[in-house]
């Protein structure tokens, strides 16, 4: 069973997992911080969710459902959104709301594709992005203020197309840090 959030090895810090799903990530962060809160926009997710943060005991996990255009709410030392992002219409739009919600000095990390030819997903509706160019990306996380801004390749995920059989994809890492505005 999970315990509280100011159990041994947990710092006191309050995350936001966006686009959670049904918690991989999620949970795997609530063991060693002090909250978390997973949003997505799918309730049938968050069930899931829900559903293990209750039979696992978690204290310091909570859900909310987000719905495109909502605006990220809270303060919060960390905000992960792992292959996300590409199902996001406004980049900067969704950088800014998730500067505004960071405490002073927190950071932003962000997993997601390197471009492709639509391909990752079988079927493209909600998919506003073939991945990323990391230094236009950059750039976007500049503009909405943040700074001390790099990437690196995270993983390489390889999978079956339907257009042309097995296909590697790149994974990057895009951690940038709220500064004074």
């Amino acid at each position: 069973m999970a315990t509280s959030p100011r159990a041994a090895g947990r710092f006191e810090t309050t995350w936001l997992d966006f686009g959670c799903g049904t918690g991989i990530a999620t949970l795997q962060l609530a063991a060693s911080v002090g909250t978390v809160t997973g949003v997505d926009s799918s309730q049938g997710m968050l069930d899931v969710l829900k559903a293990k943060i209750d039979r696992q005991g978690y204290t310091n996990v909570t859900t909310r459902r987000l719905h495109p255009g909502d605006e990220v709410s809270g303060s919060y030392d960390l905000i992960v959104t792992s292959m996300t992002l590409h199902h996001v219409a406004d980049i900067d739009a969704q950088l800014t709301q998730f500067f505004r919600a960071l405490k002073a000095s927190g950071w932003l990390c962000v997993a997601d594709l390197d471009p492709e030819q639509g391909e990752f997903h079988e079927d493209n509706t909600g998919v506003f992005h073939f991945g990323f160019d990391r230094y236009a990306l950059r750039r976007a996380f500049v503009r909405a203020g943040f700074a001390d801004v790099h990437d690196v390749t995270a993983t390489e995920v390889v999978k079956p197309t339907h257009k042309s059989g097995l296909r590697t994809f790149r994974v990057f890492l895009m951690p940038g840090q709220k500064t004074a505005r």
